[in-house]
């Protein structure tokens, strides 16, 4: 009996500080979309004159994906704390599965954005013609706006239904989850320009949340 006593006392517990990892992942993610969107064309046929007029804000945006993976990293071990011992096996695996999934191909998206970036940087008279450029486009397009934005969908329903069974946060938040995520699912980036914001102030409104039940739970827990 000692032994089981010595890892329930010694079992590593979540910081409370924690919650503000989703609140980084949130703003880091939402002045790198806002950077992009504001300077790269829409237009995937476009003549690519952008990148030497932009290069410094779009490099800054690709630069701060990172960063916001490795908040939004955190931002997963919070839910899974807060799920605990409750958690049920298979949303808990899609949770972990679409969440991973949305990082890996965000990740991809900026290695190859940055790429076509150092490929101009190299040869900046032959980007357009040499079909790296065109490439590149397109394949951050769909990766971002088809792949990644609805692995972020499905990682939204998932959370939003644990959620609600368990009572993680609020329901309402959980079935604002549920309508944003058919929007996300839904949509294509020509006709929703700024959808891939739509996940980023979803998990902002989360984290807001668990960082006020913790506040308020730390007068009690020092008493």
């Amino acid at each position: 009996m000692q032994p089981k006593e010595t890892l329930t006392t010694d079992r590593l517990k979540t910081p409370r500080a924690a919650a503000v990892a989703g609140i980084v992942f949130s703003v880091l993610f939402i002045i790198s979309v806002v950077l992009i969107r504001t300077t790269v064309p829409a237009d995937l046929q476009d003549a690519g004159t952008w990148i030497a007029r932009d290069l410094k804000s779009v490099a800054f945006a690709i630069y701060l994906l990172p960063f916001a993976g490795i908040a939004f990293l955190w931002f997963i071990g919070v839910l899974r704390d807060r799920m605990g011992a409750r958690e049920d096996r298979f949303f808990a695996t899609v949770f972990m599965g679409s969440g991973l999934l949305f990082l890996a191909m965000l990740f991809v998206a900026g290695a190859i954005a940055a790429g076509v970036i150092m490929e101009f940087r190299t040869l900046p008279d032959k980007l357009v013609g040499s079909g790296v450029y065109a490439f590149g486009r397109a394949a951050v397009y769909q990766l971002v706006n088809v792949y990644a934005i609805k692995m972020a969908a499905v990682f939204m329903i998932s959370t939003s239904t644990v959620a609600i069974r368990i009572r993680m946060f609020p329901r309402w938040i959980a079935w604002l989850g549920f309508a944003l995520a058919l929007l996300m699912l839904l949509s294509t980036g020509y006709i929703f320009f700024w959808v891939p914001l739509v996940f980023p102030l979803w998990v902002l409104l989360i984290s807001g949340n668990i960082l006020l039940s913790n506040l308020k739970s730390v007068p009690a827990s020092g008493a």
